[in-house]
C-alpha cells in the first residue's frame, strides 16, 4: 500500500517527528512504501478560494508552489495520515494550508485509490484535540468517507516520547 505522511511539525527531532518515525518502520516492515513530507519546509500559500481549480483549472490550482508535489502523491496515495503537533487547538498552520488546498484536487471527490485515513497528533494537554478532531471527522470520514484507521495522540510537554506509545505506532503501521 502507497502511505503518505503529512507533517505539520516544524520540529524535526519533535514528538510528531518521533511518531512519524515509528509508524513509518512499521509501516515499512510490513512492505508498505511511505512518503513522508515535511509541510514545514515547504512554500505553500493558503487557498485564494478564486475558484479557478473548479472552473478554468480543471482541477489544477492557479499556484504554482510546492503544493504541486502532495498533488502528484495523492494520485498514487492510497493512505493518508495527517501528523501534526496542536497549535491553538488545531493541527499547525502549515498542516491547515496543505488541507485547506485539498480542495483542488479532492472536491467534489476523492482521487480513486485514496480510501484510508489516519491522525498522528501531539500536544502538551489531552483536552486540546478538539479542533483537528472535528475536521478530521468532517473533512475526512464524512465527506471524502475515507475509512478511519485510528488516531493515534501523546500528551506530554516532554522531549522524549514513551517506549510503548512508539511500539504502538510500529506495531500499527505493521499491522496494516
Amino acid at each position: 500500500m502507497d502511505i503518505l505522511v503529512l507533517n505539520g511539525s516544524p520540529r524535526p527531532a519533535g514528538n510528531t517527528s518521533q511518531m512519524i518515525a515509528a509508524f513509518r518502520e512499521g509501516a515499512e516492515s510490513a512492505g508498505h512504501k511511505v512518503d513522508v513530507v515535511d509541510v514545514c519546509r515547504m512554500k505553500i500559500g493558503g487557498c485564494l478560494a478564486c475558484e479557478y481549480c473548479h472552473t478554468k483549472g480543471n482541477g489544477q490550482c492557479v499556484q504554482k508552489d510546492d503544493m504541486q508535489e502532495i498533488y502528484s502523491l495523492l494520485d498514487e496515495t492510497e493512505m493518508l495520515v495527517l501528523a501534526s503537533p496542536i497549535y491553538y487547538h488545531n493541527v499547525s498552520g502549515q498542516l491547515k494550508c496543505v488541507i485547506d488546498r485539498f480542495y483542488a484536487k479532492l472536491y467534489p471527490k476523492k482521487p480513486g485509490k485514496l480510501s484510508k485515513v489516519a491522525m498522528i497528533l501531539s500536544s502538551g494537554d489531552p483536552e486540546m484535540y478538539e479542533g483537528a478532531m472535528f475536521s478530521y471527522n468532517g473533512d475526512f470520514l464524512g465527506y471524502l468517507g475515507l475509512e478511519d484507521m485510528g488516531m493515534f495522540t501523546h500528551n506530554s510537554y516532554e522531549p522524549e516520547m514513551k517506549a510503548e506509545e512508539l511500539e504502538a505506532l510500529k506495531a500499527f503501521g505493521a499491522s496494516l
